[in-house]
């Protein structure tokens, strides 16, 4: 199980080397503006300036294929459900089966938007390392509790992940076959599922005692700095708030 995000954070690249505060800023800016497109027009706009943001990134394609992969499943759903459920205009009829244009075009907009949105965030996760950007949030007021909290939930997935990797690799070594389905492969997934929540329910309390014994919690210290002036990094955020401000625009325009 793979959930590193910022395994190519050393890169060299005009992403990597965008201050993790100003490229905040500006790629959730970005991601906003995606969010708001309504217009089918602008869809290959906003998924050339993704591609474009991809490249510049010069993150690998396996790095993206990699993570499209769950969320894929999710896209795979509303592509089999959506078009053969939403809207009065048919376009093919074959029996007791479908296919409407609202829901195809509904369809479009919605894979569109996701990948545009998916993948600035990935770029945004991937260009710099997750501490980095953790200390940004931090500085743009983000509370303490929840940066430590998202701190701590990110370390501690790698430690999950492993344990549910060995009890998976004991259960086989015990004769279980995953691949089938029974009633007997579903009480073992259950008692799985029980185990790995009882015992990361264990781990939070011993780190919580722990991170207690060396202080934690008897004095909270404000980050709020201001970021550094840096030319690149703002010329950068210009541009892109410039781009952001030229889709909400357009939307408006076209609309």
């Amino acid at each position: 199980m793979r959930f590193a995000l910022d395994e190519y954070a050393n890169l060299n690249s005009p992403i990597h080397r965008w201050h993790p505060q100003y490229k905040l800023i500006g790629l959730f800016a970005l991601m906003f503006a995606y969010a708001m497109v309504e217009d089918l027009r602008l869809l290959p706009v906003i998924l050339t300036l993704t591609a474009i943001l991809y490249l510049l990134s010069r993150l690998p394609l396996s790095f993206l294929l990699t993570r499209l992969r769950y969320p894929g499943i999710f896209l795979i759903g509303i592509v089999a459900v959506l078009p053969f459920f939403s809207g009065q205009t048919i376009l093919w009829e074959w029996g007791i089966i479908t296919l409407r244009q609202e829901g195809l075009l509904a369809v479009v907009l919605i894979v569109c938007r996701f990948l545009a949105i998916f993948i600035t965030g990935l770029v945004l996760f991937g260009s710099g390392s997750f501490l980095n950007l953790i200390k940004a949030m931090r500085s743009l007021g983000l509370s303490p509790i929840l940066a430590d909290m998202m701190l701590l939930s990110y370390r501690y997935l790698f430690e999950l992940g492993y344990q549910l990797n060995t009890m998976q690799r004991a259960t086989r070594l015990r004769g279980f076959k995953p691949t089938q389905l029974s009633w007997r492969n579903l009480q073992v997934y259950a008692a799985l599922a029980g185990s790995l929540l009882v015992r990361s329910y264990q781990q939070s309390q011993e780190i919580y005692k722990a991170m207690q014994l060396r202080g934690y919690g008897t004095s909270i210290k404000s980050i709020n700095s201001k970021p550094s002036l840096d030319v690149y990094s703002l010329t950068a955020l210009i541009i892109t708030l410039a781009i952001v401000a030229g889709l909400i625009g357009l939307e408006f325009f076209l609309f």
